[in-house]
């Protein structure tokens, strides 16, 4: 079993930063992608970004290019995204995943893992 916990959620101002952590426990391996989502209130899981296995390959959204940056740090079993410049439309709960492939992919049914979440409000 594998379990991954989001933390550094918050409440920020338009135009703040705030890193989000994902810990991963259990049997964990360092040989898969990870990937961060998003939920806003009345709309569907969006992707984010993603990383792959060894960190070396990195896909984001659009939405979020030139401001998040995902990485990992495997022997803390641990994946980052960096979030600078935040908008209103930011606002969401933020998800970790942990793909089926080595590769990063935008495709939520390409991963088996989930956290529980982390809450970001940007203010504006």
């Amino acid at each position: 079993q594998v379990q991954l916990v989001e933390s550094g959620g918050g409440l920020v101002q338009a135009g703040g930063s705030l890193r989000l952590s994902c810990a991963a426990s259990g049997r964990t391996s360092s040989s898969y992608a990870m990937g961060w989502f998003r939920r806003a209130p009345g709309k569907e899981r969006e992707f984010v970004a993603a990383i792959s296995w060894s960190g070396g390959s990195t896909y984001y959204a659009g939405s979020v290019k030139g401001r998040f940056t995902i990485s990992r740090d495997n022997a803390k079993n641990t994946v980052y995204l960096q979030m600078n410049s935040l908008k209103p439309g930011d606002t969401a709960v933020y998800y970790c995943g942990r793909s089926r492939r080595t590769v990063p992919s935008w495709g939520g049914s390409e991963y088996d893992y989930w956290g529980q979440g982390t809450q970001v409000t940007v203010s504006s």
